[in-house]
């Protein structure tokens, strides 16, 4: 897909209020592109609602909760009403939890899982059967993260839910070929978002001091939400399977595929310097 022009297509971006879907969901209406766009945070939405309509585009904007399967079946209903089949499909919207297995709760799981994994899961079920019937291929970018290949013990739950992310668009990759709709899992980096100030936290990690310092050290890395939506898009016009985000997704991924145990021993390094 030519992601460099998008005029006439239609972008549908979860988690567009803030970050990543933010920036996503504004450089492609830059180049274009009509917007679907959702969010829970109402103000958040509002913002980007109002940045891309400045810019002269059509804007579908919902507060959708991407975990809640009827919620998002009637966004998707409104959605093809109103712009018939999305070109391409960005399930952005996640949250994080900061804490070891032992520290983590039965409810916290739930949560995370709805979110994260569902989430993913119901932006897919509910859009991409309309773009295979279209016929007209597309492309569906999942959100992943350097989390979901390089597994921390410091966000136990956070990685098991972005493993699961990259497994169902790689296997998703496969399934839709044949309608020429490709898939590329996200992963970005250390990026300096609202998540980090925004996330949960258990044990060691729920320290104001710690996250004072987790949140400092993403300030003075400073890669924007802007520059994974330009290398988010770029992935998406080179039709990437995997694509990491930053220089340290780059390097982790490199080491997992080179040596598995350096790897561990990396993320239990990272984990301790930031406690």
């Amino acid at each position: 897909m030519d992601t460099s022009n998008l005029s006439g297509r239609t972008v549908l971006v979860t988690g567009a209020g803030s970050g990543i879907g933010r920036e996503t969901a504004l450089l492609a209406a830059r180049r274009g592109a009509r917007l679907v766009i959702c969010d829970v945070n109402d103000a958040g939405l509002s913002e980007t609602e109002a940045g891309a309509r400045a810019l002269g585009r059509d804007v579908l904007a919902r507060r959708v909760d991407v975990s809640d399967s009827d919620q998002m079946r009637d966004f998707a209903d409104q959605a093809h009403a109103e712009a018939g089949a999305v070109d391409l499909l960005v399930n952005n919207a996640g949250v994080a939890l900061a804490a070891s297995f032992l520290e983590t709760e039965l409810e916290d799981w739930d949560w995370i899982l709805a979110i994260n994994v569902m989430g993913v899961v119901h932006g897919c079920q509910f859009f991409v059967p309309k773009m295979v019937e279209r016929g007209a291929g597309g492309h569906v970018a999942n959100v992943s993260s350097m989390a979901g290949y390089h597994a921390s013990p410091a966000l136990v739950a956070y990685s098991a839910t972005k493993f699961a992310v990259l497994g169902l668009s790689e296997a998703l990759r496969e399934e839709l070929r044949p309608h020429r709709i490709g898939v590329t899992a996200i992963c970005p980096g250390i990026i300096n978002t609202p998540i980090t100030r925004n996330a949960r936290a258990r044990g060691e990690a729920d320290d104001p001091q710690v996250r004072d310092r987790l949140v400092s050290l993403y300030e003075r890395r400073n890669y924007g939400p802007e520059r994974v939506a330009r290398n988010l898009l770029k992935a998406v016009e080179r039709n990437r399977s995997v694509a990491p985000i930053a220089p340290e997704a780059w390097l982790a991924y490199a080491i997992k595929r080179i040596s598995p145990r350096l790897a561990g021993w990396a993320a239990r390094r990272i984990a301790s310097a930031a406690q």
